[in-house]
């Protein structure tokens, strides 16, 4: 073995390595296959993102259809965005049971029967039941656990890099499919847009078949920086109660609240109030559909750059000081926006949708770092569980805001409210302290140390 480059993985031979066993190391691709996995993945999410598009645009067709109110139709997105967030962390113990790739291969099609029952619903239970609790399931398995997971068992260096690109990859599809389903629902009607969802969905589905791999032992690997192979993990039984187990483990240490409290507002401030409100909002101060979708559209574009950035500085800088300066900065934004809805796109506008786009997820990699940091293997469950909280904090403000336009004649309370508790979780996370360097007794994670310091 003289003279062969222990950490340079790329250079192992795929082909030769049994299963579960050490790999034969040869000279060969320069490029290590879990960039080739982390390519898959972000497709994947692209393809996934489709359906988080269109709530925002359904709100106005839908109460000029059937005449519900903005509460009602507010109430089958926040289920939706409920079931998100709490079928996450089941979902990523599912990985480990049965595999990423069945997992999301099964989720893809939920949610492509999801979407297109939707075409023949009548009342608004069925859209809570289509919309809400089958899309909802599916998104969930679908959600930033998925990128957590990959991304912790494929790679060791680079991961803040890797879960910025990942994260992004929502914003990607967001970029790709806003300004076709806007111009669906303007041109065509609804129907044709939740046909796009469904289709685009079942589409993925082979191309995660075919491609994806669950863990870098399948092809006799080792992860990507890691300092020698690890053997596959035997599948863990009990997905649901391993789950539950993590939780109630966690929920015992300081950190999870905090997190967990900080993302709540992450969510409520993003899916929940713009991505849900922003286009019924603007066309409420006569700007049309499509350019109101358009600028969310350019808040993906930015996203992008905030989100794989984010990761980068992740991987460099204090992480609950980051979360600290993204949640402050978003605050002040939204509490300008009022003032800048308008019937026409005008500077200032356009200088508000950059500057969010570049704050819209830039919380996931940091946040994503410090489950990693103080929960160890299982970082991916409990960031499913912190990613529940998102999702809950999303569904709340998702219906709070239908309400308040019915109730109000106007969205401009929930602007501001949304504001004031981004300054909030800002302070939140200047309060998580730090892991200690020594173990203590009673930690989460066998070897770490306790998250409750």
């Amino acid at each position: 073995m003289a003279g062969i480059r222990p950490r340079m993985l790329s250079d192992v031979n795929e082909t030769t390595a049994p299963h579960g066993s050490p790999p034969t190391l040869r000279r060969s691709s320069r490029i290590h296959r879990a960039w080739f996995v982390a390519v898959v993945t972000f497709v994947t999410i692209i393809g996934a993102a489709a359906f988080a598009s269109l709530p925002g645009l359904l709100i106005e067709p839908l109460h000029k259809e059937f005449d519900w109110s903005r509460g009602t139709i507010g109430f089958a997105v926040s289920v939706n965005l409920a079931l998100y967030g709490l079928t996450a962390p089941f979902a990523a113990a599912l990985m480990d049971r049965f595999g990423i790739r069945r997992v999301v291969a099964v989720a893809l099609s939920v949610i492509a029967l999801g979407s297109g029952l939707t075409v023949f619903m009548t009342t608004a239970w069925q859209l809570v039941l289509y919309w809400g609790i089958l899309v909802g399931l599916g998104s969930g398995s679908m959600a930033l656990a998925f990128a957590a997971t990959v991304t912790n068992r494929w790679f060791v260096r680079r991961r803040g890099l890797v879960t910025g690109i990942l994260t992004a990859a929502g914003a990607s599809g967001q970029l790709v499919f806003l300004p076709l389903l806007s111009w669906l629902v303007e041109h065509h009607g609804w129907r044709p847009a939740a046909i796009t969802v469904a289709l685009s969905a079942l589409a993925v589905v082979p191309f995660v078949w075919l491609l994806l791999r669950d863990h870098p032992a399948d092809v006799g690997i080792a992860a990507y920086g890691a300092d020698g192979f690890t053997p596959k993990p035997d599948p863990v039984p009990g997905a649901a109660r391993r789950a539950l187990k993590v939780l109630f483990r966690a929920a015992r240490t300081g950190p999870f609240w905090l997190l967990a409290g900080t993302f709540a507002i992450c969510g409520a401030s993003t899916n929940g109030l713009v991505k849900t409100h922003f286009v019924p909002a603007a066309h409420d101060h006569g700007m049309p559909i499509t350019a109101a979708a358009s600028l969310l559209a350019v808040i993906g574009v930015f996203d992008v750059v905030g989100t794989i950035a984010s990761g980068w500085f992740t991987d460099r800088f204090e992480a609950r000081r980051l979360l600290a300066v993204y949640y402050a900065l978003r605050g002040i934004s939204l509490l300008f926006l009022p003032m800048l809805l308008a019937p026409s796109v005008h500077p200032p506008m356009l200088f508000f949708i950059i500057f969010y786009g570049l704050d819209w997820v830039a919380t996931v990699p940091p946040t994503i770092a410090l489950c990693r940091e103080h929960y160890g293997e299982d970082s991916a469950i409990v960031f499913g569980w912190v990613l529940a909280s998102h999702q809950v904090g999303a569904a709340a403000v998702a219906f709070a805001g239908g309400v308040a336009r019915d109730v109000f004649g106007s969205y401009d309370v929930i602007w501001y409210a949304s504001g004031a508790l981004c300054a909030a979780a800002a302070l939140m996370a200047l309060v998580i302290r730090r892991r200690p360097l020594a173990p203590l007794p009673g930690s989460l994670v066998k070897g770490a140390p306790d998250p409750v310091a």
